[in-house]
């Protein structure tokens, strides 16, 4: 089979790999196609040390189970998702679930931009939910990536009449911006969910997808502020989801946020940025972040997606081969790509046993 292999870096390679073999209590999913993540690009980027995992938002369809397994059916299409945490240590008991060791060794084998990969026994009773035949496995893909994000939005207060402004408007930030609007008001009453960002062809898809309005990102440290305020009635923002990362985007947030008002640091950050703690401290402002998801959001977005109420229909920007996995990544690199999707297996039928 076809799989990426991460040997370093700038030593990325599409090979011939055995197909996985299986335990009693694990699962063999041919691949339908896999998103390229942001995260991806920084385990890349930042030259993540061997061993690395790339893939992970992901759909297939079961083609062998093992003889312990019995909630999940061969031939079933199905959505699985890399880290689960115990569910059981200091971490997950405070619902910090990123944290769990467990959570942060665990992976699907290969990696998710594979033909072929085996599902452990912890995925297959946590991170394995069938994928409803009302979506289609390009949809699946996105339940991992709108996980993080509905994790996010727990993670940020607001109540109603609050204005929530996501700094950044590639897939995540658009995906983020449904689901502000789909469990906050839904909870909160009428929030106001305002989007940013650097690209103008953004704006218009972040108005199509909600947004209440979406503004072109300034230069200036303070100039965010002056846009945003006409909107808030001079207060800024109650809370900003920073999903870009750098310096800019944190130090405009900051200045952007009303007394008593909430940071949500969504995007890996290089390097450091100056705080004046006193500023912090007199104006009771709290800073947050949100890594990763658990399996109950995972829960929430597959159903969030499957009734309609986050939409992803136009996100993908290109549809690549694994062949071109090095031109998916210059593209996200290069921010040419709203979403890059990696069509991998077709609807061939897998034989067990069988050499490929």
């Amino acid at each position: 089979m076809k799989a990426v292999i991460y040997h370093s870096h700038n030593n990325i390679r599409v090979e011939n790999r055995p197909v996985p073999s299986i335990l009693d209590t694990e699962l063999l999913v041919r691949v339908h196609g896999c998103g390229l993540c942001g995260s991806d690009i920084i385990k890349i980027t930042h030259q993540a040390p061997p061993p690395v995992v790339l893939g992970h938002e992901l759909t297939g369809t079961i083609v062998e189970r093992g003889k312990a397994v019995s909630n999940v059916e061969v031939g079933q299409r199905v959505i699985v998702a890399h880290h689960v945490p115990c569910g059981e240590c200091h971490y997950c008991r405070h619902q910090n679930y990123s944290m769990c060791a467990d959570f942060k060794t665990s992976n699907i084998d290969p990696c998710g931009f594979a033909e072929y990969i085996r599902v452990p026994e912890q995925h297959v009773q946590h991170t394995t939910l069938p994928l409803p035949d009302s979506l289609s496995a390009e949809e699946g893909s996105f339940v991992e990536p709108l996980a993080c994000c509905v994790r996010a939005v727990r993670r940020t207060p607001s109540l109603s009449g609050d204005s929530v402004v996501v700094m950044g408007l590639g897939s995540i930030g658009l995906l983020m911006i449904q689901a502000l609007k789909a469990l906050q008001t839904a909870n909160s009453g009428n929030l106001r969910v305002y989007g940013v960002d650097l690209l103008p062809e953004r704006l218009q898809l972040a108005h199509d997808l909600g947004a209440d309005d979406a503004f072109l990102a300034p230069t200036g440290e303070q100039d965010l502020r002056e846009v945003l305020d006409p909107h808030t009635a001079g207060r800024g923002a109650d809370a900003i989801i920073i999903t870009a990362p750098g310096v800019r985007p944190f130090m405009q947030a900051l200045a952007s946020l009303r007394k008593g008002g909430t940071i949500n640091i969504f995007a890996a950050h290089a390097g450091t940025v100056p705080i004046n703690l006193e500023t912090i401290y007199q104006q009771e402002l709290s800073i947050t972040s949100t890594y990763s998801s658990s399996p109950t959001e995972l829960r929430t977005a597959l159903d969030l997606l499957s009734s309609r109420k986050v939409r992803v229909d136009g996100l993908i920007s290109h549809r690549l081969p694994l062949s071109q996995f090095s031109e998916g990544v210059m593209l996200m690199r290069e921010r040419a790509a709203l979403k890059v999707y990696f069509q991998i297996s077709g609807e061939q039928v897998w034989q067990a046993h069988t050499t490929m």
